[in-house]
């Protein structure tokens, strides 16, 4: 599943740095950035005119000297199925964006 291992480079990092690259953590557009960065990834994806659904998350935490921990699972065929998990920082917040595409049978 190539497509994945090339992720962070051709589409999320742009993405998330298109939205949040040169702010810093602001708590009251949270909600804002990480639907855009949503978006932005779900139509660059589209874009691409593979036969996937996809699944994207997008977690955003201010740089605070807390941890955090992510963990994602699923139950699919390998062959056909992938995810790809990105984090991004700068000095004052972490992103986190998963991605996950499952094969549509045609």
């Amino acid at each position: 599943f190539d497509f994945f291992q090339t992720g962070k480079q051709y589409f999320s990092v742009p993405c998330i740095e298109g939205v949040i690259g040169g702010t810093d953590y602001n708590q009251s557009k949270v909600n804002q950035w990480t639907a855009s960065v949503v978006e932005h990834s779900l139509t660059h994806l589209v874009k691409q005119g593979r036969p996937f659904k996809y699944i994207v998350n997008c977690t955003i935490m201010q740089k605070s000297g807390a941890g955090l921990h992510t963990a994602n699972s699923c139950y699919w065929d390998t062959a056909t199925d992938g995810s790809c998990t990105v984090r991004w920082e700068n000095r004052t917040m972490y992103c986190v964006v998963s991605v996950f595409a499952v094969a549509v049978a045609l």
